[in-house]
């Protein structure tokens, strides 16, 4: 009876290890909101000035990909693999089809220009590699990916598409 539960135990942690070293990317989940696009390397040389720097020219697509239903972002968090954190406060509506850019920096949010800013002039995502990770109000994962400059940048001008 012992020897049966060691194995099934470690079968169990077997496929616990297998599950947990899968890819971010290769996770899928049923939400209107995915993630369309990062660029995670700004043009030019990295400055978090806030005055002077690039910061707002890195940035990460929201997209509805929901056929009729418009959602809210209130409420809505992105991280990154460090667990860095932005939470949507406030209304931000996305008909269907329609997308936003989270931008670093500070600037005015805007529907109209489908923009919100992070309001910090840190860089957020590592130009090497790192993960995004998109969190329903309800703490529920949204959409998440990884990425490497080498694996998925191949014209290496710091974007990668997602779920064109």
């Amino acid at each position: 009876m012992r020897i049966r539960i060691v194995a099934t135990t470690a079968v169990a942690a077997g496929t616990l290890a297998v599950l947990s070293a899968a890819p971010a990317q290769a996770t899928e989940y049923s939400s209107a909101l995915k993630i369309r696009g990062i660029q995670y390397d700004a043009p030019g040389s990295d400055s978090n000035n806030c005055r002077t720097g690039n910061t707002d020219e890195e940035y990460l697509t929201i997209k509805n990909y929901s056929s009729g239903t418009t959602v809210n972002l209130k409420g809505y968090v992105v991280k990154d693999k460090a667990g860095n954190r932005f939470a949507f406060t406030a209304n931000h509506y996305l008909q269907p089809g329609d997308y936003v850019k989270l931008r670093g920096g500070n600037g005015s949010d805007s529907d109209a220009n489908n923009v919100v800013y992070r309001d910090n002039c840190n860089f957020m995502w590592n130009n090497d590699k790192d993960s995004i990770y998109l969190y329903k109000p309800s703490g529920a994962g949204a959409d998440s990916h990884s990425y490497t400059k080498s694996g998925n940048d191949r014209d290496g001008n710091g974007y990668i598409a997602y779920h064109n």
